[in-house]
């Protein structure tokens, strides 16, 4: 391909590492990058007019999904992005080339004018994590919706709350649901706030922030023409310097992707056992029938949705620490470890992107409650003497606990021969209606 100039194909030769590709969205991001630099460069009068409108066409069209097959620089590479931003310079220049009647569109002297990789590169994989945060914005949002129709619908399904596995108090199975919506709408609220953290580029700052080779008028305009091409709150950084050689930003950013993480994980093992069994289990839920579970246990169904989200979320904790790792072991003025860090978080954003979707949309939004195992296992529990405290008060429970054990009964079997309570006032006690009750009053307990 003519279009694969010289110092890509160095870099094809030098980092043929791991055979992927960059995201998607960090190609959109460069050719956002390089058509506010051409566009600025041509309203200054730095750039002809000409050469200007075939580089704009050619990184429109990248915008618009096309040519994306000539960025083939592996992810992983030396440079802190030269090889990549090298990738984009000589494409859009053969491209722009074939627009243009008699002149030759240059790789640098017109694609990369007033540019470093060191301040197009970096803002780059800002403004493509802006986009991917967007993204999953959406998608959380999308998954705590989904847990708050499952708190609507199993709002009056009485169940046995349990703390280390073990039999607890009662609540409902909707309250549980309702802590998964809290959750989720925590990460979400944190999504939208971390954008403020990542809006602030280097572009304009070129090789170290100095803004050294680029005009003053440049670096004053060219941050404005990136932030109505992204339509992103985009802002130059006040210390460029600063930005240039510190990535602590998206040490920050990832650690809000942990957040989420953590969360999808403990949702997700929760559901599985909550559906565990079904009938060697808790079975207190089902979970949708999405694939087989065994080629050779006929009838048997795994929970294969949140296995995959908890693998999900374990990849994005570990791309945390390599992430801060990375960070912190750039080098005076300028981080060789961008593309590492780059590729590692985008494909955070990613994964919690669909994760997310996938979540709500293939699992919970298909949750069936199993009313009749909620109540089996509360009633069964020697724990909800707990909750009768008030009625009979420590004494009293603790014989009638003893007894149920001795005899191998329940604690309502116990009450209810005894006539402490008629078999309607031992259900009143266990309403819906009551677990939702903030601690209780002297009424509550009441014949």
């Amino acid at each position: 391909m003519k279009e694969i100039g010289p110092e890509t194909q160095k870099a094809l030769q030098n980092f043929p590492l791991s055979g992927e590709l960059l995201d998607i969205h960090l190609i959109k991001a460069m050719a956002m990058v390089k058509l506010a630099c051409c566009k600025t460069n041509v309203s200054l009068g730095y750039l002809a007019a000409d050469i200007g409108e075939a580089i704009s066409t050619v990184c429109n069209e990248f915008i618009d999904g096309q040519h994306s097959d000539l960025i083939v620089i592996d992810p992983y590479q030396g440079g802190a992005g030269t090889s990549t931003n090298m990738n984009f310079n000589e494409v859009i220049a053969s491209l722009a080339s074939r627009l243009t009647a008699d002149v030759r569109v240059d790789e640098l002297d017109h694609v990369n004018l007033h540019q470093s990789t060191n301040d197009v590169y970096p803002t780059a994989v800002k403004v493509a994590v802006l986009l991917r945060l967007k993204e999953l914005e959406t998608s959380v949002a999308i998954l705590q919706e989904a847990c708050q129709h499952k708190e609507q619908d199993f709002a009056s399904i009485v169940k046995l709350g349990r703390t280390e596995l073990m039999d607890a108090v009662p609540m409902t199975l909707g309250m549980e649901f309702g802590s998964y919506a809290e959750a989720f709408a925590r990460d979400r609220w944190r999504i939208f706030k971390c954008k403020e953290r990542i809006k602030t580029v280097n572009l304009g700052g070129t090789a170290i922030g100095t803004g050294l080779g680029a005009p003053r008028d440049y670096i004053m305009k060219v941050n404005e023409e990136l932030k109505h091409i992204t339509g992103l709150s985009v802002s130059r950084s006040e210390n460029l310097v600063d930005s240039t050689q510190n990535l602590d930003s998206f040490v920050e950013v990832s650690g809000i992707l942990k957040a989420l993480a953590a969360n999808l994980l403990k949702v997700a093992n929760d559901l599985r056992l909550l559906a565990s069994g079904p009938e060697g289990g808790l079975a207190e839920i089902e979970l949708p029938e999405r694939q087989k579970g065994s080629s050779m246990m006929p009838g048997k169904i795994n929970p294969v949705i949140p296995e995959a989200i908890a693998q999900v979320a374990l990849k994005v904790m570990s791309n945390d620490s390599l992430i801060a790792i990375a960070a912190g072991l750039g080098n005076l003025e300028l981080n060789q470890y961008l593309p590492l860090i780059s590729h590692t978080i985008l494909n955070s954003l990613k994964l919690l992107t669909n994760a997310s979707t996938i979540f709500a949309e293939k699992c919970i939004t298909g949750i069936r409650a199993n009313p009749a195992n909620c109540l089996k296992h509360l009633m069964n529990s020697k724990s909800i003497g707990t909750y009768l405290l008030p009625k009979f008060g420590y004494d009293v429970m603790e014989e009638i606990i003893m007894a149920a054990v001795e005899e191998r009964k329940t604690i309502r079997e116990i009450i209810l021969e005894r006539k402490l309570l008629t078999a309607g006032q031992f259900e009143s006690l266990f309403q819906p209606q009551r677990m939702y009750k903030l601690g209780y009053t002297k009424e509550d307990y009441q014949d």
